[in-house]
């Protein structure tokens, strides 16, 4: 609670013996998820379905990529949506619908933002050359 009384955050995790050490996550996320299950009695979460590593300066150099920042992706999970759109391993993705993919955190930000359903569009590098491929974004299993 802030000074005023107002909730600001839920506590999700707290860590025993360890000098009072918790995790919260903001009010406002909370009460999207809540309003979420009122409606639909379920929270449901966007599913890319790719696993990959962040591309940095060091790995950009081991690997030899074209670019020193986005998601290199190392598997593309079976039947998952990037899989069904043609996302392979080896793919770099370095925007969604627009907005820049420095790293995995970015591209998991991205993805929670949107709905299951949602169509994005992911630029990818394949091989040296920049495309964009739409996704639908499914449940997560």
């Amino acid at each position: 609670m802030d000074l005023d009384g107002r909730v600001i955050a839920i506590n999700t995790a707290i860590i025993p013996f360890a000098q009072g050490i918790g995790f919260a996550i903001p009010i406002n996320v909370a009460k999207t998820c809540t309003g979420k299950i009122d409606t639909t009695n379920i929270h449901m979460k966007p599913w890319l379905g790719v696993i990959g590593l962040s591309v940095n300066e060091d790995v950009a150099k081991y690997y030899e990529l074209p670019t020193k920042q986005g998601v290199l992706v190392t598997r593309a999970v079976e039947q998952s949506p990037a899989q069904r759109s043609g996302i392979t391993v080896g793919d770099i993705i370095t925007r969604m619908d627009g907005a820049p993919i420095r790293h995995v955190e970015d591209l998991a930000r991205e993805i929670h933002l949107r709905e299951v359903g949602d169509k994005v569009e992911l630029t990818v590098i394949r091989r040296g050359r920049e495309q964009v491929i739409a996704v639908v974004l499914s449940e997560m299993p």
